[in-house]
């Protein structure tokens, strides 16, 4: 369930603030949430145009919301050997940054096609900004969540009777064409945990992944998007409703 939202972290929207991802001025985000799964391809696809279109000016930025069926993706980083069962789902090898990932029922995806030039050109930044943008809606839940050198992503650190580890809750893998992003975030929600077992996820094969629910943190995606949203809104700035593309 959702908490009480925390009240916006001034550090957070401060640092946003003075990168330049956050606009208050111009049009508004869109904001659009698909119902059912969405295939890897007319996703992709339909990214590419959607990104093709800001570019020129004649399309307002998004953010696209969805759920894949099970998949496998290979960023441009991705090494072969960390795909460690191909016939276990369909892979995809795409142009965005990063290594091998997992996709499926569960698991939100945020598609973020934003236009740098309004936003300072800075891919470091929108990075930033995007950790930052994750952080805060887990923060929404309890949940205490940063990042780590050397590693992409969001973590959480889990602690017990003579353990602790690090797991990680959000993956980012974003590409930049004529300075506007796609690809983006994808956040576990309550995704099958097993099925990140056919890849290294990320390269990282010394830490796990984990889930708002396997926090302990019974959520909808709703509830997950809900948070969401209003996270984007103190990091980048306003949104107003939108289609999905497909």
């Amino acid at each position: 369930m959702l908490a009480d939202p925390l009240s916006p972290d001034p550090s957070t929207t401060d640092s946003a603030k003075d990168s330049g991802v956050f606009r208050a001025d111009g049009p508004p985000v869109e904001w659009a949430v698909a119902s059912g799964y969405v295939d890897y391809e007319p996703a992709v696809a339909a990214m590419e145009a959607r990104v093709a279109a800001i570019a020129a000016g004649d399309a307002p930025e998004l953010v696209w919301l969805l759920e894949h069926p099970p998949l496998y993706t290979a960023g441009v980083s991705s090494k072969d050997g960390d795909l460690l069962d191909a016939g276990r789902f369909p892979v995809h090898r795409t142009g965005r940054g990063g290594q091998f990932t997992y996709h499926g029922p569960g698991q939100r995806v945020a598609y973020v096609m934003l236009d740098l030039n309004r936003r300072g050109r800075d891919v470091r930044a929108l990075v930033r900004g995007l950790e930052d943008w994750i952080i805060g809606a887990l923060g929404e839940f309890g949940v205490e969540a940063g990042v780590r050198d050397g590693r992409v992503g969001v973590w959480v650190e889990r602690k017990g009777a003579g353990w602790s580890r690090e797991d990680k809750i959000a993956a980012i893998g974003v590409k930049v064409r004529r300075w506007v992003t796609f690809h983006g975030i994808s956040l576990n929600v309550e995704p099958d945990l097993d099925h990140f077992g056919g890849i290294v996820p990320c390269g990282i094969s010394e830490h796990g992944v984990t889930s708002l629910v396997d926090l302990g943190v019974i959520a909808t995606m709703d509830e997950a998007d809900a948070a969401l949203k209003s996270s984007f809104q103190r990091v980048f700035g306003p949104v107003t409703p939108g289609s999905p593309p497909v």
